[in-house]
């Protein structure tokens, strides 16, 4: 099977059915929690939207990667939360509810952030290249019919077919998740002789921005005074990012397998750094208050 096609067809069907699946956990109420938290709502938004994309560039810049390798890391870094978060705050035993709505509501900003935010890290990086050009208006229209229709869907049969939609959804997240590692496997395989050195490359990076982002989101959450459960949540809402989104923009919509290559990498890299803080020091804080056990 083609590389194009694992990145046009078989990638965006993936993220539809994760979104799919993401929709059919969630209720309006989860979007009524920014009236009812609005401090850890918006500071875990703020964190995901505007943290992580300044502190992406600081390490793009530090590091110096290579331009289309930055441009691959810095759209990776305009994909805030997904699936993998949620899954992750479960077992740290975090805000679980919270980590749901902050998915929920990035997956509604990040269609309309993530193509303009994009278009000007290509703009910095790429210059005037003629061969690479990011359509905004359709992008906006991709993701939105990947990210906010299957979450719309996928609410509608919550409420409207409850038990249909717990049974689909037990068999949403494991199809989803075998396409997503199928989507990966192919883009190591086309780079497998480059792999080595992309690593070296952009290894360092991603780990560095994976570890200042999670540091980033715990310290944010902790200056404003949020619960421990809330501090967990939102280190790991802002320290991982939506790998699977950010290869749609890269590899099915801008077509650079190339820069495809971060948040591969990033997606592989960033479950020491995150699981670690998640399972050692957030269970660490949880027991230290008295809740490792709740």
């Amino acid at each position: 099977m083609s590389n194009g096609i694992l990145l046009s067809v078989i990638l965006p069907a993936a993220l539809f059915i994760i979104m799919l699946g993401m929709g059919m956990t969630l209720v309006r109420a989860d979007f009524g929690r920014i009236f009812r938290q609005p401090k850890a709502v918006l500071i875990g938004l703020a964190g995901q939207m505007l943290l992580v994309p300044i502190l992406a560039f600081v390490v793009v810049s530090w590091f110096a990667l290579p331009p289309e390798l930055a441009v691959g890391l810095m759209i990776l870094a305009f994909a805030p939360g997904g699936a993998t978060s949620n899954m992750m705050t479960y077992l740290s035993r975090g805000d679980v509810a919270l980590s749901i709505t902050l998915t929920a509501f990035a997956s509604v900003l990040t269609p309309f952030t993530m193509p303009i935010l994009s278009q000007w890290a290509l703009n910095h990086w790429m210059g005037s290249a003629p061969d690479i050009e990011l359509p905004i208006l359709k992008t906006m229209m991709q993701l939105f019919v990947i990210t906010v229709v299957p979450v719309s869907i996928g609410m509608w049969l919550h409420k409207a077919k409850p038990m249909f939609a717990a049974k689909v959804a037990k068999v949403v997240k494991p199809l989803s998740i075998g396409f997503l590692l199928f989507v990966i496997s192919g883009i190591v395989v086309k780079h497998w002789a480059q792999m080595p050195e992309f690593l070296a490359q952009v290894g360092p990076a991603a780990v560095t921005l994976n570890i200042l982002a999670l540091l980033a989101g715990y310290l944010l959450a902790r200056i404003v005074q949020t619960n421990i459960q809330q501090q967990i949540t939102i280190a790991l809402e802002v320290g991982v990012q939506n790998g699977g989104t950010a290869l749609v923009v890269t590899g099915a919509i801008l077509g650079n397998s190339m820069m495809s290559v971060p948040p591969v990498i990033y997606g592989i890299l960033m479950l020491f750094p995150s699981m670690t803080f998640g399972l050692w020091y957030g269970r660490r804080l949880l027991s230290q208050a008295g809740l490792a056990t709740q």
